[in-house]
């Protein structure tokens, strides 16, 4: 039984996340049915990392199990056929090699969140930026984020939700950087909490507001308690960007 290598571009906005839920819109439920339409089949499609409502893809990948030996590109281009008028679109279609898989094999994933730092809200960026009016220290935001990186317990930074074993988890990048209007952070991480990178968004939008210090974002992490949290960032600016293998 062959299995197939999907990287994924969608817009978040329309679903109740990634995960398939009875009676809600979800990425997974729509690429389920996308599957059965084209081949017949009932398959589960594993993803690299669930996101949450709202939140969107670039680079999101997952793996289905199909019977027929297809070309790949037959997969990817009837795979977007059966999608079209949905915002999500196959980017690219392998044949995976034995034992790979979506989310185990996974050896790093990245993430961006999009801040508009202007006094006009988004028009045409409507649901896909996080609209902050006040100026931004996007500096400032980088320097006190290092503190960051590294091998720490992110207790603070877990939602309370999260059902990882350990809120121990290393994070290997954490950058902010100016770009026009927009005041953009990057993640990388082999694996993250749930609602993590969020969470340090918004406490890291402390900084840049002058509400907090660096030294303020570094104790809310030594704290180890979720009430040490700043402002937890909306889903709408965040994008799961790639997903990095062995190869």
């Amino acid at each position: 039984m062959p299995r197939f290598r999907l990287t994924l571009e969608y817009d978040g906005g329309p679903y109740n996340g990634f995960q398939a839920q009875a009676d809600q819109p979800t990425v997974q439920g729509s690429l389920e049915r996308a599957v059965a339409a084209f081949c017949g089949e009932v398959v589960r499609v594993h993803a690299a990392g669930r996101t949450d409502t709202g939140v969107h893809a670039t680079g999101q990948v997952v793996h289905i199990d199909l019977a027929k030996d297809w070309p790949a590109e037959t997969v990817r281009n009837a795979l977007n056929a059966h999608l079209r008028g949905e915002p999500i679109v196959v980017l690219d279609a392998q044949v995976a090699p034995e034992g790979w898989h979506a989310r185990f094999s996974a050896t790093e994933r990245r993430y961006r969140y999009r801040i508009l730092n202007r006094v006009g809200p988004p028009g045409l960026e409507r649901g896909h930026v996080w609209h902050v009016k006040a100026p931004l220290d996007a500096g400032a935001m980088h320097a006190a984020a290092q503190a960051l990186v590294g091998l720490h317990d992110f207790t603070t930074f877990r939602d309370v939700a999260c059902q990882a074993k350990s809120p121990v988890k290393t994070l290997d990048v954490a950058t902010v950087r100016r770009e026009g209007d927009e005041v953009v952070l990057v993640f990388e991480a082999r694996s993250f909490l749930h609602r993590q990178v969020r969470s340090m968004t918004g406490s890291i939008a402390e900084v840049g507001l002058g509400r907090w210090t660096a030294e303020d974002l570094k104790a809310a992490l030594e704290a180890k308690d979720r009430r040490a949290c700043g402002q937890v960032a909306p889903a709408d600016g965040l994008y799961l960007t790639g997903v990095s293998y062995e190869e």
